[in-house]
């Protein structure tokens, strides 16, 4: 890897224009592994130029060009897969075989397959006495999360790169060193001068001049919803594109029929994945009243598998640590009973949280209606269907959620009933092509497959 005090800029290695640095922490034992950039203003106005400049002629590139690069970036990335793993399990704590297999494994997926849709993507079409053009947006911002370093670069870039625009990435402050991975990808994968470029910094400096940069045509963020909401209001007052995936408060539901034991432990599963820090996480649990001591005794059980500093690791920094163990303690404060874990760290050195299971958890309760980002699920109970249904859509989030039921038919019937952008029939497996993103606060926009390849096009028609 290139040195960590450099960013990339323009095609080329370069130091940032002021002196301070961001320490890198391993939050599994708490040592400094690395001192990454502090970037400024000028650090994303020079990579911003870079990225206008390279525009036109990435713009007007061949689709099928722009596929054998994209082909070569996967291809890039799938070399440096075990470098990659191992990153990540350094500055985010996840246990390597959960890096090697989906935070590393998934974006090669991911990256081929904007390859194949840029390779046979219609930019164009005739409607009529019209020819439709599909063209790139410009210049795109790309702000990253933490939670899945790689997988949210590759979920922007790619069909950013897809769609013919350049792209400025400012990555999550505490991950950076994957970003640099990733830069590394796309200057073996022959990307031209300025058409990708990395700018690493804190958000609310090197993140907000991106945002706000008038040499930015479009911002793609993923993070919290209240950060989403300023970026969406810096963009609004430009009339600049935005696309935003948030928070998340995802519904488990278990219907009357389905099989219960498959349910709960799947279900277990998903949230204590990642330790809980996925946007997407299935934490509210929903199991009618006549199974519902039953379904609390299964996720006893189940949890027991996830042991911290084992299957489950450390949260990303201190503060998530103290966040989470601060929510655990308010459920105890407002009444939830608490059948695993708790607000007690389970290890003396590095940012874990015990895997934590509530029951007796109503929809009031904070704990239900906060994103908590930490492997901590809330058992509700339900009355009948439309009780499940009320609950399920009573939260001002809607990115995903599940669905269990005796038969699919039954549970697509209630997932069309509810108010999220993604919901799992039956334990149904993960699409890196289906689009995902959510309702009401959970963001705007699509990602991944065709659907996230059309945010980053605009349309203009020509009429004959």
């Amino acid at each position: 890897m290139k040195a960590h005090d450099q960013m990339y800029i323009d095609g080329a290695w370069r130091p940032a224009a002021g002196q301070d640095t961001i320490a890198v922490v391993n939050p599994a034992d708490e040592r400094v592994i690395a001192h990454v950039p502090a970037g400024t203003a000028e650090d994303v106005d020079a990579a911003v130029r870079a990225a206008r400049a390279a525009f036109p002629a990435w713009a007007s590139t061949p689709p099928a060009e722009r596929a054998a690069r994209l082909s070569a970036l996967a291809d890039a990335l799938a070399a440096r897969k075990d470098t990659l793993a191992e990153t990540i399990t350094a500055e985010l704590g996840s246990p390597l075989p959960l890096s090697q297999a989906v935070h590393a494994g998934v974006p090669v997926l991911v990256a081929a397959s904007y390859a194949e849709l840029a390779a046979r993507h219609a930019f164009e079409e005739r409607i009529g006495n019209s020819t439709v053009l599909l063209e790139p947006v410009g210049v795109v911002g790309a702000i990253t999360p933490w939670n899945y370093p790689l997988h949210q670069i590759v979920a922007k870039v790619a069909p950013a790169l897809a769609a013919g625009c350049t792209v400025v990435l400012k990555p999550a402050e505490d991950t950076p060193l994957t970003a640099q991975l990733f830069a590394e990808a796309t200057e073996a994968a022959g990307l031209p001068p300025g058409v990708f470029n990395l700018v690493t910094g804190l958000g609310p400096v090197a993140g907000q001049a991106l945002a706000e940069h008038e040499g930015v045509d479009m911002v793609s963020f993923t993070g919290s919803t209240a950060v989403g909401k300023q970026i969406g209001a810096t963009a609004g007052a430009a009339v600049k594109r935005v696309a935003l995936e948030l928070g998340g408060k995802s519904a488990n539901v278990i219907l009357p029929g389905a099989d219960l034991a498959k349910a709960v432990n799947v279900g277990i599963a998903n949230v204590m994945t990642n330790s809980g820090q996925t946007c997407s996480a299935w934490t509210r649990m929903l199991v009618d009243a006549e199974r519902y001591d039953e379904a609390v005794e299964l996720a006893a059980n189940a949890v027991t598998k996830y042991v911290a500093g084992e299957r489950v690791g450390p949260l990303v920094n201190a503060a998530q640590q103290a966040r989470v163990r601060g929510y655990i303690a308010r459920g105890v404060e407002e009444g939830a009973r608490l059948i695993a874990g708790g607000p007690d760290a389970p290890l003396a050195t590095g940012f874990y949280v015990t895997p934590t299971v509530f029951a007796d958890v109503t929809p009031d309760m904070t704990i239900a209606r906060e994103e908590i980002f930490g492997p901590v699920v809330s058992i509700l109970r339900y009355e009948d269907v439309d009780d499940a249904l009320r609950i399920a859509n009573d939260t001002v989030y809607g990115l995903a959620g599940a669905v269990w039921a005796a038969t699919g038919e039954e549970a697509v019937a209630f997932a069309r009933r509810m108010d999220t952008g993604q919901v799992d029939i039956n334990g149904g497996r993960f699409n890196p092509l289906a689009p995902f993103g959510g309702y009401k606060q959970s963001g705007v926009g699509r990602e991944l497959g065709p659907h996230g390849l059309a945010e980053y096009l605009q349309t203009k028609s020509l009429q004959f």
